[in-house]
């Protein structure tokens, strides 16, 4: 029974969550508090089932761990394959991390049908789980479209004011990529039949498809826009701040944290091993983008009122580096744009759980309405620090790490030049961030309301604590996470430059059903 527990670990990680949200079903919807903490404990456990992932993963080991693969639907190749490397098992341990801090953050800010807004947590924790672990087209497919309805509802239905239209376009948005992306599926699943001679939707095996260029350019495009909406990469961005901005603080923490890595790993781990030459054209254009969208990002930030939307305008900047490090295809700068999403998982969840609870206590998001309350709110003002140095950068805190591999790998790559536009991000980041803190916690206390504001209650303080360590964990201690990291960065490189070199050397034919080149099961091609 342990030896099969331990070879279906994944299994396990993956639907636990769905099994306690029909648990959660079950129980009576005004009982909020056995609510909450079940709950909770829920979500601590499967905190501690992943990290059996992390004690058994192998770090120099590059290609995928803990893999299941059973058949599905058969005559169509389709499997159920999960596995996971390095990339994707800090990822799905990001997720069972914040996910308790988010439960634990909602017991006082969710004021109608807790319930039901619990049980929909859960169930997009599978569906999160589900994208990271999934090494199979139609079953990734699967996933990605179970983390767009709970997510909808929890903005539809517990957001603010204009919930109904921020929800709505999150779905439009989101909906037009994954459209895309399911065509580029089905064409790719034809173009696997007639290179491999049998029908499949396995991750692994398509790699191995040499795709010809001009079929590359339409399904990279496709797939890339389904991948840049998500990110997002500018000018895909405008569904974000109001999706934030109206989102409960949880479904900000969530949508922050976890969801916007989910369009950054989808170029890793599918458009560009899948079609490397068209990425490689791509290229100039992804990098002025991924820059574009730095400095705008910050430019934006820096005139907000609104302090939800000024953290929301900083993920575009803070994701910007992260397209900028995976597209230096250096093995530095890409395990530098790896370890950024982790961090800004972590800092921006921060920043938008302090939002969340300046929002209970105050009901406005505006900035000019706050002002001195580091008297009034001390503790408050410590967390808020730390989440603001962290998210620009102070060296000694996460942030750093990330930020400087970047850097450092695009400048060693062959487009150096884009380095300068980045730094200047860096530092347009440190005016904006530090000219909010100063507005929110220094200055006179003006208002009325503010000089009655409370500070933090234990459990807010429980809230905060975990992701402040954190902060100092992955700032201070870096090589546990990077030696995870590395080796299956440098396997993606490889793959990728030795799938590059494969399709150029293949003659171009009128139509891609006719190509027929893939990876011989000795290292060569074959027709």
């Amino acid at each position: 029974m342990i030896e099969l527990c331990q070879n279906d670990i994944l299994s396990w990680v993956l639907f636990l969550p769905l099994a306690f949200a029909a648990l959660l079903a079950v129980l009576p919807g005004s009982a909020k508090t056995l609510l909450c903490w079940t709950a909770f404990a829920a979500s601590v456990v499967v905190f501690a089932v992943s990290l059996s992932l992390w004690c058994g993963f192998i770090p120099g080991e590059a290609g995928m761990q803990f893999t299941i693969h059973k058949p599905w639907i058969e005559q169509w190749g389709v499997s159920y394959h999960l596995g996971i490397d390095g990339i994707s098992l800090l990822l799905i341990l990001l997720t069972t991390f914040l996910t308790p801090v988010v439960i634990l953050s909602t017991w006082s800010g969710v004021k109608k049908n807790i319930k039901g807004f619990l049980i929909l947590l859960l169930v997009l924790e599978t569906g999160m789980l589900g994208a990271f672990m999934a090494l199979d087209l139609v079953l990734f497919y699967f996933f990605w479209e179970v983390m767009l309805i709970p997510m909808y509802l929890l903005i539809g239905v517990w957001g603010h004011e204009r919930r109904i239209y921020a929800a709505i376009k999150f779905v439009l948005y989101t909906m037009v990529g994954s459209l895309l992306m399911l065509v580029a599926f089905l064409y790719l699943f034809w173009i696997g039949k007639e290179s491999l001679g049998y029908f499949t939707t396995d991750l692994l095996q398509l790699y191995r498809v040499a795709v010809p260029y001009h079929a590359q350019f339409w399904l990279f495009a496709s797939f890339a826009l389904a991948f840049a909406i998500k990110v997002p990469m500018f000018p895909f961005h405008t569904w974000l701040p109001d999706a934030h901005v109206e989102a409960p603080a949880a479904g900000s923490v969530i949508l922050a944290g976890i969801l916007l890595k989910m369009g950054t790993y989808g170029f890793i781990r599918f458009a560009m091993p899948l079609f490397p030459a068209a990425s490689q054209a791509f290229t100039p254009v992804i990098l002025t983008l991924a820059v574009i969208g730095i400095i705008y990002g910050a430019l934006v930030a820096m005139v907000q009122p609104d302090l939800k939307k000024l953290v929301a305008y900083s993920s575009v900047s803070h994701l910007g580096f992260v397209m900028l490090g995976l597209y230096t295809l250096t093995s530095t700068g890409v395990t530098g744009g790896v370890y950024q999403m982790l961090n800004h998982g972590i800092s921006t969840g921060a920043l938008f759980l302090i939002c969340g609870i300046l929002y209970e206590r105050r009901h406005t998001r505006l900035i000019d309405q706050f002002g001195g309350l580091s008297s009034r709110m001390p503790l408050l003002a410590v967390f808020f620090l730390l989440a603001t140095l962290s998210s620009i950068g102070l060296p000694g805190l996460n942030g750093f790490v990330g930020e400087f591999l970047i850097l450092i790998g695009t400048y060693g790559s062959a487009h150096p030049g884009y380095v300068f536009f980045a730094a200047t991000g860096v530092i347009l980041s440190a005016v904006y961030m530090l000219w909010m803190f100063r507005r929110v916690m220094f200055g006179p206390l003006d208002n009325p309301q503010n000089r009655k504001i409370a500070d933090l209650s234990f459990r807010e303080v429980m809230v905060l604590l975990p992701v402040t360590v954190m902060m100092f964990w992955m700032g201070l201690f870096p090589g546990m996470f990077l030696s995870r990291i590395t080796p299956s960065v440098e396997k993606f490189i490889d793959q990728y430059n030795r799938k590059l070199e494969l399709v150029q050397s293949v003659e171009t034919v009128k139509s891609p059903l006719e190509h027929r080149v893939v990876f011989g099961p000795r290292g060569g091609s074959e027709r």
